[in-house]
């Protein structure tokens, strides 16, 4: 009677290299998910905001969602919690949503810069806006989001967020909450930032605000259709 032959064992796997990434570079992630992004995101280095701040802060949210929202930056407790939206803003951001009956875990909420800039007064770190060339490094990781997601709708929070996908010459105060189309049929919504409701000074200032700033929200109550 024939012996069996015991098959060959197959050759081990060697682990794959960890590549250093070096500053202006970022980590390619290993497929289009967002789970692939979001951890090679966290190795980015394609501008200097990565050296001062606790970590990169990624879009959350579903991957087939229909509306998808565009803050500006993250600030100091979306920097720490490593969640977009967490803080201040992104509470005041909640409570609009919760008025108008809107579910929050529904939507992809991101940020068109991943990384806090800030600068020290005492011992509190505050805002500083990102320049050009900060948000043009960023873009990369914004433009795999939206391929990813690929909503119907962008709702962009704040003048940085409008012209990261309308273009420079997008005037936000101006042209707020007035429906605009991509070339690939993608509605796009602008409206302020909720923290720029939080900068109003006075009380009525800050209610007539954030009265607006709802108003606008609603928008998408009309699942984003003209009229």
């Amino acid at each position: 009677m024939a012996t069996r032959k015991t098959p060959p064992k197959p050759p081990a796997k060697r682990p794959r290299k960890r590549v250093a990434v070096r500053d202006g570079e970022a980590p390619e992630p290993v497929d289009d998910s967002l789970a692939a992004m979001r951890e090679a995101a966290k190795g980015c280095k394609r501008c200097p905001l990565w050296k001062p701040a606790t970590q990169t802060v990624f879009g959350e949210g579903p991957e087939d969602a229909r509306v998808l929202f565009i803050g500006e930056q993250p600030g100091d407790a979306e920097d720490l919690s490593g969640q977009p939206f967490v803080g201040p803003a992104g509470k005041l951001f909640d409570r609009a949503l919760a008025e108008l009956g809107l579910d929050r875990a529904a939507f992809y909420v991101t940020n068109a810069v991943k990384h806090f800039k800030y600068e020290w007064r005492g011992k509190v770190r505050l805002h500083k806006s990102p320049d050009a060339s900060e948000r043009a490094a960023c873009r990369l990781w914004l433009e795999r989001e939206l391929a990813a997601v690929k909503p119907d709708i962008i709702v962009c929070l704040g003048a940085i967020a409008a012209r990261s996908v309308l273009g420079s010459k997008f005037r936000l105060m101006a042209q707020r909450g007035a429906w605009q189309t991509l070339a690939d049929g993608t509605r796009v919504l602008a409206t302020v930032h909720p923290s720029f409701v939080l900068r109003q000074r006075g009380d009525e200032d800050r209610h007539a605000a954030y009265a607006q700033f709802v108003a606008d929200l609603s928008l998408l109550k009309r699942k984003g259709r003209k009229g």
